[in-house]
């Protein structure tokens, strides 16, 4: 298994950060209000939200690097929102121009990090800038696959994959224990209920299962006590900051 640390982090940050990019050049002006692979959300929605995720990445870097701490969004959860139905319906200019420049910033702060740095504290999740950058990997890798531009899960790396198997557990229930096998690589093991499932398929569909992603490769399969079952529902994703339950999560 892959462990990604703030040593090979930022390289994948760039490349990230390219994709997003690349997909931006594919989009004409009438994509922006088409439909992504969010269930309620435009394209428009997506780029508003990966551009606000970036700001607010960079931000708490800003802020670590005087000893403080600010909230992950400006204006909390309810800010966030706003923002992003304020923003989903700009032209696809202002998207690529807005979208460009807060991943540029965020990735170049990450890039100028020493290497005690990394262990400063945020907000985000109460944890310290590696979580933070570890963050702003899977919102560019997953979000640049909602997009809906051919870029989807089957496209996720290994060391991604494997990253979001150690993330996701908490999406597991507690009477389960998932036995994920993915085709032609060691077995992993997440959760510690009484219960145990296998989950087989291709490594990038079970990690898109987990994600709450259409897993692309039509793999999965299920199985307890040797006979096939239902994938079980997951628990919700792991939040980076206090949950508003009229506020869906994404």
């Amino acid at each position: 298994m892959t462990q990604i640390t703030p040593e090979t982090l930022p390289a994948e940050l760039h490349k990230a950060a390219g994709t997003v990019t690349r997909l931006l050049t594919k989009m004409d002006e009438s994509s922006i209000a088409e439909a992504s692979e969010l269930p309620g959300w435009t394209r428009g929605h997506v780029l508003a939200h990966i551009s606000g995720i970036a700001k607010a990445m960079a931000r708490q870097l800003e802020y670590a690097r005087r000893g403080e701490k600010i909230e992950l969004y400006d204006g909390g959860m309810e800010g966030r929102t706003k923002a992003i139905d304020l923003a989903a319906g700009h032209s696809l200019a202002d998207h690529a121009a807005s979208v460009t420049t807060a991943v540029d910033a965020a990735v170049a702060a990450f890039d100028a990090l020493g290497p005690a740095g990394w262990d400063a504290p945020i907000t985000y999740r109460d944890g310290t800038v590696f979580d933070g950058g570890l963050a702003l990997w899977r919102e560019l890798t997953i979000h640049a696959s909602d997009l809906g531009l051919g870029y989807g899960p089957e496209t996720w790396s290994r060391p991604f994959c494997e990253h979001l198997f150690g993330f996701l557990a908490a999406r597991v229930p507690e009477q389960y224990r998932f036995v994920l096998q993915p085709t032609g690589l060691p077995p992993q093991t997440i959760g510690n209920g009484g219960t145990s499932i296998a989950i087989t398929g291709m490594l990038t569909d079970i990690a898109a299962w987990l994600a709450g992603r259409e897993p692309s490769l039509g793999s999965l399969r299920a199985t307890a006590a040797a006979d096939g079952v239902d994938l079980p529902e997951l628990l919700p994703w792991p939040a980076g900051v206090p949950a508003q339950p009229q506020t869906p999560a994404r």
